[in-house]
């Protein structure tokens, strides 16, 4: 195996050999319907739940994205009252975050007696949290490599639990983005004729496996070679159900004025390039809604660092071998896909997939760990970690826990809280966390919105006089994420600018501050949290929206952290008003 076991070593407990191979499927088959929902909505993690007794599945979910009903909630609900006295089966631990805890919950009022658990959350700040909630309720939870680890079955289970989430394990031990480098090349090691001439190494099905990869994937990066030879679109026409963002690399900026890439109709484009670089070019980009990125000196890790801000977790390098050897050599590429396609095309100067790495003997050659072999059509897929998965982190205490022992160490006191992506400690601020609102429509009749980003990005078209504008309402609110609905608004914006609201850069601040504030209102826990933040700054730490976040180096507005940091004000005058009337009544 590709990963460590050293890190486990809580007592073992033994079942026998018919339970182990039993326990094993159903943990695999939790990993296996968890990646159902790679390539719809990303990022978030891949979550299954398998509910059994015996050898019986009675009930089976996956978490489609962050945002929706929860695997294990499904899984209830599919198994009825079956679930009395069975088996969870979860391929990882629950991400449930502030006290919203949906996935404990419903495994608890389920009457489910007993979790098994493939691994805990790579995250630190919930790593052990659920698992703790349901053993405080008296279920019985046993984790793969540390309550259960007997036989080579429980290992392949534990394999296919860290391949499916190897993105979020990835990123949460090594602060950069999962990377995978893919490429076609002939049998002779070429990926284009002398000529530069590309089109096409591999067969049809192959392209259509590398559209899937794009579907699964946050972000693709190429160089610049690549946009001046191959003007590619760079689109998952066959793929996923989401189009990943397209990062251009480029020093120079020696970029054709023309190119597929610059059409972000469909799906955005970001140029990175070095600081000063071709400024007017910089400005002609910008006039065509390319984002262009500039970093004092341009390469992979400090890109890949820059992508990991942004909350990316998966990222696909289409590049030629320019590009991908300084990517390999800053350690950022953790599993390859090669496309060998059964031709030979010859030429001395016909170029490679990787370029100079400054190995001289093949001692020095980098050797691929966990290798799979495929046949697609006529090619062969070969695919293989570079970087074997990393060892999920001791658990250490949470800072509650460490003030109990320490009471110098006050769980709140940092000045300045950073929030972004639903998965963080704060991620409950987020517009995109899986909170409904019932909210009064224009006719004062109320309407139940799956998310703050729902109603925010439906209301750029609420009360225009247009039938395509009134299905783009219905359409934003039908969508089964967040994710998806600013997808929808934003290429809808994009796309189609006559049926925005001609108010709306005047009323989205007040747009979004309702739905907070209802969100905030309902729901006790989330009104706790904001509460308890009390003297800290609130930053959105998107490091793109320059709107709503606070910018890469803090040069964005934060309106997203000032609404908050006002309602928090305002709810403390409520309850301040409300003990002055207690005592008062008194």
């Amino acid at each position: 195996m590709s990963f460590s076991l050293g890190a486990f070593s809580s007592p073992i407990s033994c079942i026998t050999s018919n339970s182990h191979s039993l326990e094993a499927a159903h943990i695999s088959r939790a990993a296996q319907i968890a990646d159902k929902s790679a390539g719809f909505t990303s990022p978030h993690p891949n979550f299954g739940c398998v509910i059994a007794v015996g050898k019986n599945v009675v009930g089976e979910g996956y978490l489609y994205a962050q945002g929706t009903k929860c695997a294990e909630l499904q899984a209830v609900e599919a198994a009825g009252e079956l679930c009395k006295g069975a088996t969870a089966y979860l391929n990882m631990e629950p991400g449930d975050c502030h006290a919203d805890q949906t996935s404990v919950s419903s495994l608890i009022k389920a009457g489910i007696s007993r979790v098994v658990v493939g691994i805990r959350h790579p995250l630190q700040h919930l790593r052990g949290k659920a698992i703790r909630a349901l053993r405080s309720e008296g279920v019985q939870v046993d984790v793969l490599g540390e309550d259960l680890q007997c036989k080579a079955t429980e290992e392949e289970a534990l394999k296919a639990c860290l391949f499916v989430n190897a993105p979020l394990i990835y990123r949460a031990a090594s602060r950069v983005p999962f990377s995978v480098l893919k490429y076609a090349m002939t049998l002779d090691g070429k990926i284009a004729a002398s000529s530069g001439h590309a089109s096409w190494i591999s067969s049809k099905q192959s392209r259509n496996r590398v559209n899937e990869l794009r579907g699964r994937s946050d972000a693709i990066i190429v160089g610049g070679n690549t946009v001046r030879k191959d003007n590619p679109r760079l689109t998952a026409r066959h793929g996923g159900g989401h189009l990943p963002v397209r990062v251009v690399m480029s020093q120079t900026l020696n970029l054709p004025e023309v190119a597929n890439l610059w059409d972000i109709s469909e799906v955005r484009t970001i140029v990175a390039t070095q600081r000063g670089v071709r400024k007017s070019f910089q400005k002609w980009l910008a006039f065509k809604g390319v984002e262009v990125v500039e970093f004092d000196i341009l390469n992979p890790r400090d890109l890949m660092e820059y992508c990991y801000d942004r909350g990316y977790l998966s990222i696909l390098w289409e590049c030629g071998g320019g590009l991908s050897a300084p990517a390999i050599s800053a350690g950022v590429i953790h599993k390859v896909y090669a496309f060998v396609a059964p031709k030979i095309i010859g030429g001395e100067n016909a170029p490679s997939p990787v370029g100079e790495l400054g190995m001289v003997e093949m001692s020095q050659a980098l050797n691929l760990i966990d290798v799979s072999y495929e046949q697609i059509g006529p090619d062969i897929l070969i695919s293989g970690f570079l970087q074997p998965i990393p060892e999920l982190t001791p658990i250490i205490p949470s800072v509650d826990e460490i003030s109990s022992i320490d009471p110098t160490v006050i769980p709140y006191e940092a000045n300045i809280i950073f929030f972004y992506k639903t998965w963080d400690p704060y991620g409950c601020f987020s517009n995109f966390s899986p909170h409904p609102l019932r909210m009064p429509d224009e006719n004062g009749k109320y309407q139940t919105w799956p998310s703050v980003e729902h109603y925010y990005q439906a209301h750029k078209f609420v009360g225009v006089n247009d039938p395509v504008a009134r299905e783009c309402v219905e359409q934003i609110k039908a969508a089964k994420s967040p994710e998806e609905a600013a997808r929808i608004g934003r290429t809808i914006q994009r796309q189609r600018s006559d049926l925005v609201r001609s108010d709306w850069e005047t009323v989205k601040i007040d747009v979004m501050y309702r739905a907070l504030n209802c969100k905030f209102s309902i729901y006790p826990h989330l009104n706790s949290m904001l509460l308890s933040t009390v003297g800290s700054v609130l930053v959105e730490a998107s490091p793109h929206d320059l709107f709503w976040g606070g910018g890469r180096e803090g040069e964005g507005l934060n309106y997203l952290g000032r609404l908050l940091m006002q309602l928090r004000s305002e709810f403390l005058g409520e309850s301040s008003m409300s003990s002055e009337s207690s005592c008062l009544d008194l």
